[in-house]
């Protein structure tokens, strides 16, 4: 995946609300319990734990087990970041700064509403294939935490943005005037969603096919017929 960019405007996070992990190491280093810290980076580090948040859901994963996977200790673990809820926090952010950031993409701010939103959906679906195991996180995501409170409600920004774009597409007329757009929109981006419980990498279904997939079934279903 990508290191973590700036967030995007859109999308205000505090200061103190930014957890960053320290400059990569290029080689392991001492941990205070005598372990080691192994070499890890943000990117390195996330890599491991995000599919053990997936795996084992976030309330069932123990440091413990982060540790046995990153084949370090746990003091060493806490030598780069905080909590596990701070790893959570870094895997969801990572995630929702991908897809806030193709809000913000040229095509997706300029031209014809059902063209931005075609833009969009193309874009999001993939994002979610490429940064799969972040995508998924934040969508298990169930509000036990206060990490997991505010990426709902990051979510919860970002479908009202795309209902918006839905919305402006039906007062354009491309698009059906039928369906409420808050439902097209939650509907459109379940079928997106969807895509995160079976694709595999590598198995089946290349990337490409299965967004231009997307696209086609979400937008010609809800354009207007003349």
């Amino acid at each position: 995946m990508f290191s973590l960019p700036v967030w995007p405007a859109s999308v205000p996070v505090s200061r103190n609300d930014r957890h960053t992990l320290p400059v990569p190491r290029p080689t392991a280093a001492a941990d205070p319990a005598g372990g080691r810290t192994g070499p890890y980076d943000a990117d390195s580090l996330l890599r491991v734990v995000v599919p053990v948040f997936n795996e084992r859901g976030y309330d069932g994963t123990r440091m413990t087990d982060l540790a046995r996977a990153a084949g370090i200790t746990k003091s060493a673990i806490y030598h780069h970041v905080r909590s596990k809820e701070e790893l959570l926090r870094l895997g969801v952010e990572r995630a929702l700064t991908g897809l806030f950031a193709v809000l913000e993409e040229p095509a997706a701010r300029e031209g014809p509403a059902v063209r931005r939103l075609e833009h969009v959906l193309r874009r999001t679906t993939a994002v979610l294939l490429a940064e799969l195991p972040y995508v998924t996180l934040l969508l298990r995501v169930r509000g036990n935490t206060a990490t997991e409170r505010w990426a709902l409600e990051q979510r919860r920004t970002f479908d009202a943005r795309v209902a918006a774009l839905v919305a402006e597409a039906v007062r354009d007329g491309a698009l059906r005037a039928d369906v409420d757009p808050r439902l097209a929109t939650r509907l459109l981006f379940g079928m997106v969603n969807s895509i995160a419980e079976w694709y595999r990498p590598g198995r089946g279904h290349a990337a490409g096919p299965i967004t231009a997939a997307v696209e086609a079934l979400a937008i010609d279903g809800l354009r207007q017929r003349a």
